[in-house]
């Protein structure tokens, strides 16, 4: 292989710039055990039963939970039953964040993911294959006395994996069935204060609406977000790298041109992996948190996409430039075999994340695991 820059570097330099490095990396290190918070926060909720009194349903009415607007509570369905209110006026709602508590754009996402409490009966279990249908909306608001403005609707299917670990008799009835969690929402920004989830279970037992999900008792939902203090130190930790590392692969590049031969390879992909790795630094979340920009979780994928394809093809040449065969290799094309499993990786990887993430800038409530189908494509990819 031709001579790279830095194995013309004597030994003195070559120790200083490692050493160099290995105090960065721990002062990163430092920086962040001993200063950043935990990178995210995971808040329960418990979805209050609200009664939808209307004989026709107003799509532009929201029930709150709690407050001085809050909606006719029933505490459990039995109250319902004595009451002779239908399971299709019951609304599940769910204020985010707690009450007293204010959301941020600090928080960069809001991933929330659900369980039903599913109590056991023996003429209402859990059919093998059920799919709860859920009519949910989101809503939001910047201050505790304006209307709630809908952001996104939706009826969505989640498909039920219970258990029930004792024996299915009239004395265990009232006991719950153990569910696996399931996905139910991501948001790419968190721009507003308040969010207000209203959730609904359509009953059609002509349709199989609903039919055959055993006796749901209540929902909980775990809404996981980025701290704000973790987002502050990792935002200032890029703005100072960003330049840093500008300034090397400047520097860098201008060694290289200094020397009487063109660039060899090995060189020219360190550069491209510099340029990559400065691509995935800059500190655009700046911007999330004074525009709603949902597509930063999606952008962020991308920008690692390349970084880590990158990566791996520059390993590749390393490894290969350096063999001890005689051999010629300072052209990308012979690496085409070695190289292109990478990027067909890579592209299948970025229409995986099209499919959810992609479709999730429109529907927030959108999995692709959500069903069999969607979980196959995504494990096939």
């Amino acid at each position: 292989m031709a001579g790279a820059i830095i194995e013309n570097m004597s030994t003195k330099k070559l120790v200083i710039m490692g050493v160099t490095l290995l105090l960065f990396q721990a002062f990163a290190f430092m920086v962040g055990g001993l200063i950043a918070p935990s990178p995210t926060t995971a808040v329960h909720y418990l979805a209050m039963k609200c009664v939808d009194t209307t004989k026709h349903r107003e799509e532009t009415k929201w029930f709150m939970p709690w407050g001085p607007n809050q909606c006719d509570k029933i505490q459990n369905f039995e109250e319902a039953m004595a009451k002779k209110i239908e399971a299709n006026n019951i609304v599940f709602a769910v204020h985010i964040p707690l009450p007293n508590k204010e959301m941020s754009p600090w928080f960069q996402f809001m991933l929330v993911i659900l369980q039903f409490d599913i109590a056991f009966k023996m003429y209402n279990q859990i059919e093998d294959g059920s799919l709860a249908t859920i009519d949910v909306g989101l809503a939001y608001r910047d201050d505790t006395v304006s209307e709630w403005t809908e952001m996104a609707h939706s009826f969505e299917q989640r498909k039920l994996s219970c258990n029930f670990t004792t024996a299915k008799t009239f004395e265990n009835e009232g006991r719950y069935y153990e569910c696996d969690l399931l996905p139910f929402m991501e948001v790419g920004s968190v721009a507003h204060k308040y969010y207000l989830l209203n959730i609904r279970l359509p009953v059609n037992e002509r349709k199989k609406v609903n039919v055959g999900i055993g006796e749901i008792k209540d929902i909980r939902l775990v809404s996981i977000h980025q701290n704000g203090g973790f987002t502050k130190v990792w935002f200032a930790m890029k703005t100072f790298l960003t330049p840093s590392i500008l300034i090397i692969m400047i520097w860098y590049w201008r060694r290289i041109l200094m020397m009487s031969r063109p660039p060899v390879l090995l060189e020219k992909v360190i550069l491209a992996l510099g340029i990559s790795m400065t691509f995935i630094n800059i500190p655009v979340e700046w911007f999330s948190v004074g525009f709603n920009w949902t597509w930063m979780l999606l952008f962020g994928d991308i920008r690692q996409g390349i970084f880590y394809s990158m990566l791996l093809s520059f390993w590749i040449i390393f490894c290969g430039e350096h063999l001890m065969d005689q051999t010629e290799r300072n052209r990308f094309s012979v690496y085409w075999k070695q190289v292109g499993p990478i990027v067909f990786g890579s592209f299948c990887l970025f229409i995986f994340d099209m499919c959810e993430r992609g479709v999730q800038l429109t529907n927030p409530f959108y999995s692709i695991w959500a069903s069999d189908v969607g979980t196959e494509l995504a494990v096939s990819f």
